[in-house]
């Protein structure tokens, strides 16, 4: 029954999501936009920054991945850039979850449209989670799309023999478990952030705090303070998801259903 109640949860939020040109072209553009930024950055910073600049990072890198050394110097240093976008595609999931999420339930309180859902048996947890998966789902298979579409464009830029260098064991778990934690995650806060504030706005300023660790992340790691491995990556993923259930488990405790009816007249 709580599969069923999440689903059918799922299915509402979608069935809204889809009659709203608007936030379809926010999941699909601005994923696009990210990933565009990314292949400009890894093509100008070579151009126009010197390799001493992240000599820390390259070292560290050479360190994880001995057969770059047989690299040129130039290419060493796209390699160093091209990896930080498994952390940069954290921000595909954060950026929707804050300008989607956060318009979830602060829109349902001004149409009034929630009331009629807290009349059903679905539980409290099973609602929220149902809102922060209709999100996190759909904003978690675009990153996929986008990783795909970035290695494409890796290729069509002629960086196609570094990609042996690129795809390693750390992007996999960055791709498959540490992106799917933080989607959740972005979006949950954004759930509680809605639940909370009386307008969009408000409800941004509590989601956006994902933002400042996702760009920590890449900052420690190009800076050379941090050289994230495997083991590291696996790690920092369990990591988020227990801070996920933590998360839940105060967004539950946050949303009174039993008032909420009365204090959003």
């Amino acid at each position: 029954m709580t599969r069923k109640r999440i689903l059918n949860v799922l299915h509402k939020e979608w069935a809204v999501m889809a009659t709203s040109l608007n936030n379809v072209l926010f999941v699909t553009l601005l994923p696009l936009l990210i990933t565009a930024q990314a292949l400009l950055f890894v093509w100008l910073v070579p151009r126009f920054a010197g390799e001493s600049l992240l000599q820390g990072a390259l070292e560290k890198l050479r360190a994880a991945l001995p057969s770059l050394e047989g690299l040129p110097a130039e290419e060493q240093f796209q390699v160093l850039l091209l990896q930080q976008f498994n952390f940069y595609l954290l921000l595909i999931p954060v950026m929707i979850a804050i300008g989607f999420a956060t318009f979830n339930i602060v829109e349902e309180k001004q149409t009034r449209t929630l009331e009629p859902l807290l009349a059903t048996p679905v539980r409290t947890w099973e609602l929220l989670l149902g809102k922060a998966l209709s999100g996190a789902i759909p904003a978690l298979l675009i990153t996929w799309a986008c990783t795909g579409l970035f290695l494409l464009g890796v290729v069509s830029l002629g960086w196609g023999d570094l990609l042996g260098f690129i795809l390693t064991p750390s992007w996999s778990v960055v791709l498959f478990l540490l992106v799917p934690a933080v989607a959740v995650l972005s979006f949950l806060l954004g759930v509680v952030g809605s639940s909370r504030a009386a307008d969009p706005k408000s409800a941004q300023n509590i989601a956006i705090l994902i933002v400042v660790p996702v760009l920590a992340l890449i900052g420690v790691q190009v800076a050379g303070l941090v050289w994230f491995t495997p083991l590291l990556v696996f790690v920092l993923a369990l990591g988020v998801w227990v801070v996920d259930l933590l998360v839940l488990r105060v967004a539950v405790h946050l949303f009174h259903r039993e008032t909420i009816v009365v204090e959003w007249r």
